[in-house]
């Protein structure tokens, strides 16, 4: 019995200004780290026995970790479309939105939509390929609706929408 995954759907190939500064400036922070990890493997295989050389062991794998992405960086950062402008219509939510959401409960919560590559780089930003961003999508303020997820239905009201960063 093979182990066959079938592959990832391509994510949205969008991307703000912010986001792919951020992906560029780690690729050349990449490089500089995979340069220190090669003098550390070189220095790790000039001790001999390589079979039992746990440091050289450790750096081969950080190495191919490095490299992976590497790869990925170099291949997906041509295929991005940067999203500089705002839309016409700033009172419906659109990539780059900043969005307060309340919740039965009253509580509020703001996330702003992006592009899937950057939604690791800060909490409150949600990948457009995401239930909630792409319920959201066309929205407008005031509006209310349910986003249904594995804890059951969720609803929400849209209580603000800004394309400029809210004050904290």
């Amino acid at each position: 019995m093979s182990r066959y995954r079938a592959p990832q759907p391509k994510a949205s190939p969008y991307i703000t200004a912010h986001g792919y500064d951020v992906l560029d400036q780690e690729l050349k922070q990449i490089w500089i780290r995979r340069a220190e990890v090669t003098k550390a493997l070189s220095a790790a295989a000039a001790e001999g026995d390589r079979s039992e050389n746990a440091e050289y062991i450790y750096r081969k794998k950080e190495l191919r970790e490095i490299d992976r992405r590497i790869r990925y960086l170099q291949k997906r950062l041509p295929e991005l479309t940067i999203v500089k402008e705002q839309p016409a219509d700033a009172k419906r939510v659109y990539f780059g939105a900043w969005v307060t959401l309340e919740n039965d409960a009253g509580e509020e919560f703001c996330y702003r939509i992006v592009g899937a590559d950057e939604i690791d780089h800060n909490s409150h930003y949600i990948s457009m390929d995401a239930p909630l961003a792409r319920t959201l999508m066309r929205k407008a303020l005031d509006e209310d609706f349910n986003v249904v997820t594995p804890k059951g239905t969720l609803h929400y009201a849209i209580i603000a929408i800004t394309y400029d960063a809210p004050q904290q």
